[in-house]
């Protein structure tokens, strides 16, 4: 039996956005949910335990850090233990050496009087519940998107993770090639979203972001002749060159290390081929990375997605908005890279 419904979750480090897309019914009326990320919560949770003054226990599976870690860190630095189990612990760094030099001690079982916190990004048993409160079944096809810098115990997360676009560059990829139906094994954060959500599709959030601006019918019209997409997340900027649906070029920085004027310099360079991966990475980016058959196209339309779009709004770039939407522009591209649009 084919599936109905569609579930689409873009994981962001502030919220996590939800789509429910039903066979035959308008894109634009499809079922909407805007709720706190993961790490979110289990950074409120964390914080309770450190004004309780109590130990806290993480268990589950790794999954995005950001709130959550600077949560276990203010934990630590008030004097109070954590512990946690090695899977879990990877959520802080891939190398556990460093996350037991923060303090944090390595366990099985919760110690007694710790507070006990799951980790993972995506929680089917919470969805469906809300879900069913709404009247609503839970969908029979899954698909998320998490920024996943891959596994990398020794080596500079930015640079391993500017490798995987890299790679999708040198070999013109097409942008729904990059949904994954078994995530590669060094993509481990994807590979625990579908141990948590089995069956789900996986793909970066940048990437579904990107597909997501294509379905707006402004960029998509232009699409052919060359587009700069830029992803404004609250902690990365990902800016791509794409002909069609092929990804040409790869720019990739951190958001608090912007302004409009810097983003704006940064992007006239990209577009014509001055910028060099190495000055990204000095700056505290992660690279910029060109294919060969990007002097063929124009990228004239520059568009804009994300959180923090408001930085790309004063430097008059476009908003995608996909059926009149901004904040599921990544779900979207889920839903059109599995065939759901």
């Amino acid at each position: 039996m084919r599936a109905r419904s569609l579930l689409a979750i873009d994981v962001g480090s502030v919220t996590q956005d939800i789509l429910c897309c039903v066979k035959g019914q308008d894109p634009a009326s499809s079922f909407k949910m805007i709720l706190p990320s993961e790490t979110q919560i289990v950074a409120r949770k964390i914080e309770q335990a450190t004004f309780q003054r109590k130990p806290v226990f993480l268990r589950g599976n790794v999954m995005g850090g950001g709130a959550s870690v600077g949560a276990l860190k203010k934990h630590l630095q008030a004097g109070l233990a954590a512990y946690a189990t090695p899977k879990a612990a990877a959520t802080f760094h891939d190398d556990l050496e460093r996350v037991t030099a923060m303090g944090v001690k390595l366990v099985d079982e919760a110690p007694q009087a710790a507070v006990t916190v799951d980790l993972a990004d995506v929680r089917p048993a919470k969805l469906k519940a809300i879900l069913e409160l709404a009247g609503l079944d839970m969908p029979d096809a899954f698909a998320a998107a998490v920024l996943d810098h891959g596994f990398s115990p020794k080596e500079s997360n930015r640079r391993f993770r500017f490798k995987l676009w890299e790679r999708l560059v040198e070999r013109e990829a097409d942008l729904g090639d990059m949904a994954f139906e078994q995530a590669p094994p060094e993509l481990t954060r994807m590979r625990a979203v579908q141990e948590d959500l089995p069956g789900s599709y996986m793909m970066d959030t940048a990437a579904a972001a990107f597909l997501g601006a294509l379905q707006d019918p402004v960029v998509g019209r232009q699409s052919d002749r060359g587009v700069v997409v830029i992803n404004l997340g609250n902690q990365h900027a990902t800016a791509a060159l794409i002909a069609g649906r092929t990804l040409l070029g790869i720019m990739e920085h951190h958001t608090g290390m912007l302004t409009p004027e810097k983003l704006e310099s940064l992007i006239v360079r990209f577009r014509e081929g001055d910028l060099s991966g190495e000055e990204v990475f000095a700056d505290g980016g992660h690279g910029c990375v060109l294919s060969g058959g990007v002097g063929e196209a124009r990228f004239e339309l520059v568009s804009i997605t994300g959180p923090r779009r408001s930085m790309g709004l004063e430097c008059g770039y476009y908003a995608a908005s996909p059926y009149g939407d901004m904040m599921l522009v990544g779900c979207f591209g889920l839903a059109a890279a599995v065939g759901w649009l």
